[in-house]
């Protein structure tokens, strides 16, 4: 497989590289992990198999021989060979092929699965990529125009589809969220106390919008100033999700390619579930927050993994 145009950002990711924290790495791993876990079993690969996650879209390549490939993620137009082929099924390439994908017009992740998973060595138990660690993927870094990726030998097996509706809604992109959708479910941890009760208040009724600081480290927000009676603290690990409030008191919901410690207060950390959400959002977005409890995000997690595990793709052989 020859990549003629990485577009935007093209790296590779599998499920994460988890456990190293103590090392200093960072998890990396798919933005959205529905979208990831999906365009893998449409490949019939493995769920930790290694894939390409676009961001934003540009994205072209050449097939060197036979495989099967889906696409998942953000909505994008897809060609295959100047062909307008759907999102979220087993497509079929042959030698000399030809995918494009174009621009995302709702969502920001593209996820690109071929059959067995894209050929990268492993580096401490992952294959993901994590730029600003150098590690991880091809040389630790994005993918670059004419480079090679080696890819499993072809094996025929049965092609699906995910029926529509399954498939996640993304927001249009740039356009702000209607107050009707769902919020950012967020734990709160044992800073917010040293937030007042009006700060939570707004925060937690108000509406934030996604800033042009977005990237798989962390979202930037803009919105109600929100501001810790903590003024001095020792850095401490920070977990997936969580809520920054710097000095400047806009929230930063910190993500994959998160630093693993930091030293500004935490209002609480949005469930993984939902900043999957948050990953597929761009410029211009809005989103809203909701308090819950840990006992409500076991629950919520609980019905959300028993939901996916009803969905049945439909054989198209």
């Amino acid at each position: 497989m020859i990549v003629n145009n990485p577009g935007v950002l093209a790296l590779i990711q599998d499920a994460g590289r988890l456990g190293q924290h103590r090392i200093g790495l960072t998890v990396g791993g798919p933005m959205d992990p529905f979208a990831f876990r999906w365009a893998n079993r449409l490949c019939g690969n493995d769920d930790n198999a290694s894939v390409i996650e676009v961001s934003i879209g540009g994205f072209v390549a050449e097939f060197t021989q036979q495989a099967h490939i889906a696409i998942t993620g953000a909505e994008v137009d897809v060609k295959l060979n100047g062909q307008a082929v759907e999102q979220w099924q087993t497509l079929s390439v042959s030698e000399g092929d030809v995918l494009k994908l174009g621009f995302a017009h709702a969502g920001c992740r593209i996820y690109i699965a071929v059959q067995g998973g894209v050929q990268v060595p492993s580096q401490f138990g992952s294959c993901s990529t994590v730029v600003r660690e150098k590690i991880g993927g091809v040389d630790g870094g994005s993918l670059v125009k004419g480079q090679v990726l080696s890819i499993s030998p072809f094996e025929q097996r049965s092609k699906f589809i995910m029926p529509i509706e399954n498939r996640p809604a993304y927001l249009s992109n740039g356009q702000p969220a209607a107050k009707s959708m769902s919020p950012l479910r967020v734990v709160q941890g044992y800073q917010s106390d040293s937030f007042s009760r009006a700060d939570k208040a707004l925060f937690f009724s108000g509406e934030y919008t996604v800033s042009e600081r977005m990237d798989r480290m962390g979202y930037r927000l803009t919105g109600h100033e929100c501001r810790s009676t903590i003024t001095n603290m020792l850095s401490e690990g920070i977990c997936h999700g969580a809520i920054q409030l710097p000095p400047d008191g806009q929230p930063i919901v910190l993500l994959n390619d998160r630093q693993t410690i930091g030293g500004y207060p935490k209002i609480g950390s949005v469930m993984a579930r939902d900043t999957a959400r948050l990953a597929q959002m761009t410029q211009g977005n809005t989103v809203f927050f909701e308090s819950v409890t840990i006992e409500e995000a076991h629950a919520i997690n609980l019905l959300a993994e028993y939901k996916e595990s009803q969905i049945a793709l439909v054989d198209l052989d």
